[in-house]
């Protein structure tokens, strides 16, 4: 059974003037028609700039590509993922049936694109300052993470890249297993590229560093191709 929203929102710091407008936000496509899909096309556009943003002040010397770098290793699907399951927010999101079934509450993509609803729906609701604010503070402890002293680029960039430079399909990544409790999952992803027939399974605490230990495996593999 779903939870009480409201109990989400105060978890989140957050109080709507329209509170419809949060549940709204909520509301996966499965459901109908009246869903979050448009709030979460608004709420990512706000969103990569409020990031692009906070990059641009914190790091006057980095040039466009670290900071298009820095900015996706923020808002990239799994990094929202990440955000949202701190937050219990799968427990509160309205799913049709058949996404209840299949475990949709614990998808990367429906768990993001709700987060990012959340923002455009706060915009709406409030206008861009209380929407800024919220988006800083909730994504406070990634961005004082970052540094240009150990900043390079990650397995998975490294191998994208790669891909690209020889005109290859990107990677793809499947998530083989998930596995434990809260804080002490365990996931297990595989990695796959056209360029080899070997696939290799990076294992981690969370999926996106299951994803990068299967990437840099890759990496290894193909240094000599």
């Amino acid at each position: 059974m779903t939870k009480n929203p409201d109990v989400l929102s105060k978890r989140l710091g957050l109080r709507f003037n329209d509170p419809q407008l949060f549940i709204s936000a909520l509301t996966h496509r499965s459901v109908g028609s009246k869903n979050n899909e448009r709030l979460e096309f608004l709420g990512d556009s706000i969103l990569g700039f409020v990031i692009a943003h906070q990059l641009y002040d914190a790091f006057p010397s980095a040039p466009e590509g670290v900071l298009s770098r820095l900015r996706a290793s923020l808002v990239n699907q799994t990094s929202l993922a990440e955000l949202a399951r701190k937050h219990h927010l799968g427990e509160y999101l309205l799913l049709g049936s058949g996404e209840l079934k299949s475990g949709g509450f614990r998808r990367d993509s429906i768990l993001s694109d709700a987060l990012e609803a959340i923002i455009g729906a706060l915009f709406i609701d409030q206008g861009m300052d209380a929407c800024q604010q919220w988006v800083v503070s909730l994504f406070q402890e990634k961005l004082q993470a970052l540094s240009l002293d150990n900043w390079k680029k990650d397995p998975k960039t490294q191998l994208q890249e790669l891909m690209q430079s020889k005109k290859n399909d990107l990677p793809e990544y499947t998530l083989i297993s998930m596995s434990g409790l809260g804080h002490e999952q365990t996931f297990k992803v595989k990695c796959t590229v056209p360029l080899s027939d070997q696939f290799f399974i990076g294992t981690g605490v969370s999926r996106k560093k299951a994803e990068q230990a299967a990437a840099e495996q890759m990496l290894e593999l193909l240094k000599g191709v």
